[in-house]
């Protein structure tokens, strides 16, 4: 990881960390993953948003105006969006995408569920996603509920990359011609 994204991830833990334990408090735990929803969704889909989420043009009340605007047209639960301002106050918003990432990781290990980001080359089927669950779900033992977030990169040629936790399952067939690639120079 770079500085820069070490350095978003620890901001982003404290504000995250605050406001699972406020959401946990209030038992609104499903409110607050509605909101998170809504916000991947957002970050995915409006480079715009992303831009403005970094950008040095706008000052802290802009940001702090903006990002309320934005909550309250979003539908977002009011400490979700007083988060959001705080923030902005402090000039935080660069942290939100991994203020999104961990505190979707702290619902999900307190609710016992595990997320197993798959990268794929082509969508999968309903049918191929859910005979994936399975396979991945005998994996993890009982007590535990999986997770799918399905993504493609055509880049991987074929195959399926799996991760889930620290761990990695890389099937791709570009891994396996940069593996192929290596091995021949090594031989040079």
């Amino acid at each position: 990881m770079t500085e820069t994204a070490l350095h978003a991830s620890s901001i982003a833990e404290r504000y995250a960390r605050a406001i699972f334990d406020i959401a946990k408090e209030d038992n609104s735990l499903d409110p607050l993953l509605s909101d998170l929803k809504a916000l991947e969704q957002a970050l995915r889909q409006s480079e715009d948003f992303n831009v403005f989420l970094r950008s040095p043009l706008y000052n802290r009340t802009q940001q702090g105006a903006a990002i309320v605007a934005l909550a309250t047209q979003m539908g977002l639960w009011q400490t979700t969006s007083n988060t959001l301002a705080l923030m902005a106050a402090h000039r935080r918003l660069f942290a939100l995408p991994a203020f999104v990432r961990i505190l979707r990781q702290l619902i999900a290990q307190h609710r016992g569920e595990i997320t197993a980001e798959v990268i794929t080359a082509q969508p999968l089927s309903s049918a191929q996603q859910n005979a994936l669950s399975q396979v991945l779900g005998k994996k993890l033992g009982e007590g535990k509920t999986m997770t799918l977030r399905t993504m493609t990169d055509k880049t991987l040629i074929g195959g399926l990359v799996v991760r889930m936790g620290s761990k990695m399952i890389d099937t791709s067939i570009r891994f396996k011609l940069n593996a192929l690639r290596n091995a021949m120079q090594e031989v040079r």
